[in-house]
């Protein structure tokens, strides 16, 4: 099978999937172009599962060293001031990611266990006695940016200011190939907030994140200014983004198999499989980038030096050669163990622990006082990205215990 140029096949990461289910694409892809090329938007795409998962393990001759996004301020040899490590490669991205992991260490996100639960509390509590709500805007728009925040010691009374400015970074608009210019004011604000926080820490420390990275030291090699802003800012375009879409999407398809969340009403002990679903039926992060380090040879193809590689992400989680049934959402399925929503090899994601934590717990308490639920699908709206699929509004009405 050779490369296709299909008619009337198409994949624009630009208008896949604001408003429709982009897997009958992904499953023509498989079928038919696992090496897809876009001529027009300047990019190759891998979407079987294989594929996938091979690009993720091999970091020498598919780099990060341009970004991970098509976002075209994204894109480019600076793109580490923005994505941290995630837009390096080794040695620099192993250097960096040891000092992070210094810091951002498993013994920490543990430790918020039950500050992630408080502030689960203290949002869901409220929303559920009102009965009928927007899980996004009253929820799971709230909690991630919360917990972020009390990682790196954002004082209370800052946080909505900061919520508001995450959410803007990541908004994308219709038709528009780029970042929109209200982003862009987002996000040196947002940069100029964590300097200021920064140098409030290299002055006084306390017991949070941003002191842990200010104090990160491998013989000698400590973390610069300029690195550690890199990856708050990480943190809050992928983590909280993600982890909000992880809750949206979690609940909406568990709404739209009402059987399925009938188990975990049941039995929420499930509650970490209904994640594990979640994740690989529809994962936030649907799309990945990287540049071709060398001509590589796909399927009777060459994707040249230089070009522009996707790895669908979203595609390969359906993949039928990885799993059985990949259409239907099954919270009690037995081969989750594919799923590559956190990447592979040397970039997994670093925040993948606290991901799982918050999606767990969150989920546990809503599940744990919440008989049955209905999504208001007329109410529903999609966030516009290039590769984060999820809602901006995804309004309930709950039946409590």
């Amino acid at each position: 099978m050779t490369a296709a140029f299909l008619e009337p096949l198409t994949f624009d990461p630009y208008d896949y999937g604001f408003h429709e289910d982009p897997y009958p694409v992904y499953h023509r892809l498989r079928a038919e172009a696992p090496l897809y090329h876009n001529p027009e938007l300047g990019f190759w795409a891998l979407s079987r599962h294989v594929d996938v998962t091979a690009g993720f393990r091999d970091a020498a001759r598919l780099s990060s060293a341009n970004g991970v996004s098509l976002d075209p301020i994204a894109w480019g040899p600076h793109a580490h001031r923005m994505m941290s490590f995630l837009a390096l490669d080794d040695p620099r991205h192993l250097r960096l990611r040891q000092l992070v992991y210094k810091g951002f260490t498993p013994r920490r996100v543990t430790e918020m266990t039950g500050r992630i639960r408080e502030l689960t509390l203290r949002h869901l509590r409220p929303a559920l006695a009102r009965g009928d709500f927007d899980w996004i805007e009253d929820f799971a728009g709230k909690l991630p940016m919360d917990v972020i925040s009390d990682l790196i010691g954002v004082p209370e009374p800052e946080r909505a200011r900061l919520r508001r400015l995450a959410d803007l970074m990541v908004h994308r608009e219709d038709g528009v190939l780029d970042v929109p210019e209200g982003a862009i004011h987002a996000s040196l604000e947002l940069a100029g907030y964590f300097n200021e926080l920064i140098a409030q820490r290299r002055g006084v420390r306390t017991e949070d994140l941003t002191s842990a990275l200010v104090d990160a030291e491998i013989d000698g090699d400590r973390l610069t200014d300029e690195e550690i802003l890199a990856f708050m800012v990480l943190m809050v375009v992928a983590g909280n983004e993600t982890t909000t879409k992880l809750l949206g999407n979690a609940l909406y398809w568990a709404a739209a198999n009402p059987a399925q969340y009938a188990k975990v009403s049941a039995h929420t002990g499930l509650v970490p499989d209904w994640v594990e679903e979640t994740l690989r039926y529809d994962t936030s992060s649907q799309i990945l980038a990287r540049t071709a380090a060398v001509d590589l040879e796909y399927y009777g193809a060459t994707v040249p030096a230089g070009a522009k590689v996707l790895l669908l992400v979203g595609s390969a989680n359906r993949d039928e050669a990885a799993f059985a049934e990949p259409g239907v959402y099954d919270i009690e399925r037995q081969d989750k163990g594919g799923l590559v929503s956190f990447g592979r090899g040397v970039h997994f994601c670093l925040g993948a622990h606290l991901a799982r934590l918050e999606a767990t717990i969150a989920l546990h308490e809503f599940a744990d006082r919440v008989r049955d639920y209905r999504v208001d699908v007329a109410g529903i709206e999609r966030v516009h990205s290039t590769n984060v699929r999820g809602f901006a509004k995804l309004p309930v009405t709950v039946q409590v215990r």
